[in-house]
C-alpha cells in the first residue's frame, strides 16, 4: 500500500511536516510513503481526486491538519475504491477524532500506517460530503465567529468556540427554519436554537452534541434544541457540554433526538449552515447518509464511542455506497 500524507502547514500551532517525515523514516518496517504540503484552500481535495485517476494500486491518504483538512482529503477519497482514509490529527479542533476517544493515539505514526481499516458512513449535501456534522442555528453564529477569531492569541485557538458561543448568545438565540427527519417535521413553529446532524459525536472542540451516534450504522443523529431562555441555557450548558442532555429530565421539553436517513432544512434568505465546520449558504437542503461511502484506519490504540456499541458493518465498500 501507497501511504500518501497531505500536510495543511497553516493548521494548528506548528507545520507537522518535519515530525511526520522524521517518524516514518524511523519506522521499523519501512513503507512507501510520499508526503505533499497543500498550497491553499480546496487544495487537498483536487491533488487526492488527481491522484487517484492515475494511481490504481492501493493507496491510504492521511489528512494532518484540522477538521477542514479532513473535510477535503474525504471529498478527494470518496468514490475511488482503491483509496482510503486516515488522519493526523494536526489542527485546532479535531472533533471527528475524538469518536476513537481522542487525538493522541493518531499520532503514533508506526500504529498509524499499520492500523486496520473501517467501512464508516459519510453526509452528503448535493454533491459534497462531511464525515463529523452538520450543524446550523447558534452553532452557524458560532462557527462564523470562530472564522473570524481562530488565530487570533487568547480568544483563538482551543478557545475559538467558546468565544464563538459568547457572541452567538447576544445575536444567534433564534433561528427560523423547518427540520424534518425521514418526514417527520420536528419544529412545527418554525424556530430552533440549534440543530446538528451527526455522523460523529463531537462538535466545538468539545461539545459532545450526538453521544448515542456511531459512525457505521448507516444512520444519522439528529439534536434539534427549541429556543430557550439565557438563564436556561446557562443552567443546561455544561451538561450539553458533557453529553448528558439525553438522560437529563430537564431537557425532555427542550430538544427533539432522532435518528434517520434524511434531513431535510427549509429556511428564509440569509440562512448559513455549518458542513465540518465550511460555512454554507442555502434556503433549501437535504442532507443525507451515504452507508459504508469510506474505510478509515482505526489506531489499534483507538477506543470509539461509545465502546462495545461500536460494531463495523459487514458490507463490501463497492455493495453498500452509491455516489
Amino acid at each position: 500500500m501507497k501511504h500518501v500524507f497531505v500536510i495543511n502547514p497553516a493548521a494548528g500551532k506548528e507545520n507537522p511536516y518535519e515530525t511526520i517525515k522524521a517518524a516514518l523514516e524511523a519506522l521499523s518496517t519501512p513503507v512507501d510513503y510520499e508526503l505533499y504540503v497543500t498550497k491553499g484552500r480546496g487544495d487537498a481535495t483536487s491533488f487526492v481526486k488527481n491522484y487517484c485517476e492515475s494511481f490504481r494500486d492501493a493507496v491510504r491518504f492521511y489528512a494532518c491538519g484540522g477538521d477542514g483538512t479532513l473535510n477535503e482529503v474525504v471529498n478527494g477519497v470518496v468514490g475511488h475504491p482503491n483509496a482510503s482514509l486516515g488522519c493526523y490529527p494536526s489542527g485546532s479542533g479535531n472533533d471527528f477524532v475524538k469518536y476513537y476517544g481522542g487525538k493522541e493515539v493518531f499520532f503514533n505514526v508506526e500504529e498509524l500506517v499499520g492500523a486496520e481499516e473501517e467501512s464508516i458512513d459519510l453526509m452528503r449535501v448535493g454533491d459534497r460530503y462531511a464525515i463529523n456534522a452538520t450543524h446550523f442555528g447558534l452553532d452557524s453564529c458560532v462557527a462564523k465567529v470562530m472564522m473570524n477569531v481562530r488565530r487570533k492569541k487568547i480568544i483563538g485557538g482551543k478557545n475559538a468556540y467558546t468565544t464563538g458561543v459568547a457572541v452567538a448568545l447576544i445575536k444567534g438565540m433564534r433561528t427560523a427554519c423547518r427540520v424534518t427527519v425521514d418526514g417527520e417535521l420536528l419544529n412545527p413553529k418554525g424556530k430552533i436554537l440549534l440543530c446538528t446532524v451527526a455522523n460523529g459525536q463531537y462538535v466545538g472542540g468539545s461539545f459532545r452534541c450526538a453521544p448515542r451516534s456511531l459512525d457505521n450504522d448507516g444512520m444519522l443523529e439528529v439534536c434539534l434544541v427549541h429556543c430557550i431562555s439565557h438563564i436556561t441555557f446557562a443552567r443546561l450548558v455544561g451538561v450539553y457540554t458533557k453529553g448528558g442532555h439525553l438522560e437529563d429530565p430537564r431537557f425532555q421539553k427542550h430538544i427533539e433526538y432522532r435518528r434517520g436517513r434524511s434531513v431535510r432544512i427549509e429556511a428564509p434568505e440569509g440562512f448559513l449552515y455549518s458542513f465540518d465546520g465550511e460555512l454554507i449558504p442555502d434556503t433549501d437542503f437535504t442532507v443525507e447518509v451515504v452507508p459504508a461511502a469510506i474505510r478509515f484506519a482505526v489506531p489499534a490504540s483507538a477506543k470509539p464511542l461509545p465502546g462495545d456499541l461500536h460494531q463495523p458493518l459487514k458490507q463490501p465498500l463497492d455493495e453498500a455506497v452509491t455516489l
